[in-house]
């Protein structure tokens, strides 16, 4: 995954209602941030901690490659949430969400 900027959004559903929350993440809010100018691309994923080792404080992140200054898109991502635009849901667990945008600080290296 090669981008120069990165949006993580590390979420957990409301207890007990994962289905809901998965459903509303997969066919309401990941289309509605995809679009969002700058938004590129979108991809979930759900941890995998092995047996026995402690649980991460969050169980789903969600990567977005932007394509433009990370201050512009949550602009812009502040703004659609005001207005209504981006439709919120009762299965996410807000008080637990974190979102950050991460730079690039060097060109994508592989084996």
């Amino acid at each position: 995954m090669s981008a120069e900027h990165l949006l993580f959004a590390f979420t957990n559903p409301v207890e007990g209602h994962d289905d809901e929350f998965n459903k509303w993440y997969d066919g309401v809010h990941v289309p509605e941030l995809l679009a969002i100018p700058g938004v590129v691309s979108a991809q979930r994923f759900e941890v995998a901690a092995p047996d026995g080792a402690p649980a991460p404080a969050h169980r789903y992140l969600a990567v977005y490659q932007l394509d433009r200054a990370g201050s512009e898109v949550m602009g812009e991502l502040g703004a659609r949430m005001g207005s209504g635009e981006l439709h919120m849901s009762d299965s996410l667990d807000i008080a637990t969400a974190s979102l950050s945008v991460w730079n690039s600080r060097g060109p994508e290296q592989t084996a």
